[in-house]
């Protein structure tokens, strides 16, 4: 495959403000992921700064583990407009590695109520002795943006009573 990024886009009919608020709280990302790999937040505070690191649990049937942690770390962050982050893992010596993946979020408003979200996969910056391990980039099938795309868009329905702002 040339290229290396994947992405879906859904308009919402949700103000951008309260979909980045959902974004921006950790405490939702386990709702709004399409594949169930997400568990919970090791780090609830929210997103809020370029540089911050939150981290994610998280369960895999085909990780040696099952069970493990990712460390995320905010690489874009334009309220309402933008929200990206790098995916990685803590090592035995507290350091962080980042694998090259990014998830990312643009929310374009189309009206005072209605906006147009768009996720991305991004892997173009996996160095080649990860690619080399045999991992499949993206590891997900196409339908997972869409799913999390209709999670997101539920979670953030002015009507939903799943979140409110603070988690």
């Amino acid at each position: 495959m040339d290229q290396e990024n994947v992405s879906a886009t859904l308009t919402v009919a949700v103000p951008a403000a309260r979909v980045f608020a959902v974004l921006a709280d950790p405490t939702t990302h386990s709702a709004i992921d399409g594949t169930g790999w997400v568990q919970e937040p090791a780090d609830r505070a929210p997103l809020t700064e370029v540089g911050q690191i939150f981290r994610m649990d998280m369960y895999h049937a085909n990780h040696p583990n099952g069970d493990y942690q990712v460390v995320n770390k905010i690489q874009k962050l334009d309220p309402p407009r933008v929200i990206a982050w790098l995916t990685g893992q803590e090592k035995g010596d507290g350091q962080q590695e980042f694998g090259g993946w990014i998830w990312r979020y643009d929310l374009a408003p189309l009206s005072p109520s209605e906006t147009e979200v768009t996720l991305t996969y991004d892997w173009s910056a996996v160095p080649q002795f990860i690619r080399d391990r045999g991992i499949q980039f993206p590891p997900f099938g196409p339908e997972h943006l869409i799913n999390s795309l209709h999670h997101l868009a539920d979670l953030a329905a002015p009507t939903s009573r799943a979140w409110a702002p603070g988690g």
